[in-house]
């Protein structure tokens, strides 16, 4: 299984990689949308990605509409996980292609549960 994780906090990004390699992931990563969007053309589509709403160059929502715009991707997991916790914020992520909403701070408890939900095992 192979996860990618976009964020342009290196921390957060070693955060998370260490919660998905303990659940049996191979993670790659991305500081923005514009680098994620370059890490599946190199790569492929990996099982899900997680990524984060505000980054410099391309912000999460723009990369989910990117990636949801390329055939390619339609059935690509996204998982938006972020500090952005207003309603209207989630609507829009859902709206735009994301699969599931993970709000900052989290655990790998949380992480988890979304997995199930999304149906990926671990």
């Amino acid at each position: 299984m192979r996860v990618l994780v976009v964020d342009d906090s290196r921390a957060i990004r070693r955060i998370i990689g260490e919660i998905m390699k303990q659940l049996g992931f191979e993670v790659s990563e991305a500081g923005n949308g514009i680098e994620a969007l370059q890490r599946l053309e190199e790569l492929g589509a990996p099982d899900l990605v997680l990524v984060d709403w505000n980054m410099p160059a391309m912000n999460g929502l723009d990369f989910i509409k990117a990636v949801r715009a390329n055939p390619t991707y339609s059935d690509l997991p996204l998982m938006m996980v972020t500090t952005e916790t207003e309603m209207e914020r989630m609507a829009l992520a859902f709206m735009a292609g994301v699969n599931e909403y993970v709000m900052k701070p989290f655990d790998k408890a949380t992480i988890l549960d979304k997995l199930q939900l999304l149906g990926i095992g671990a």
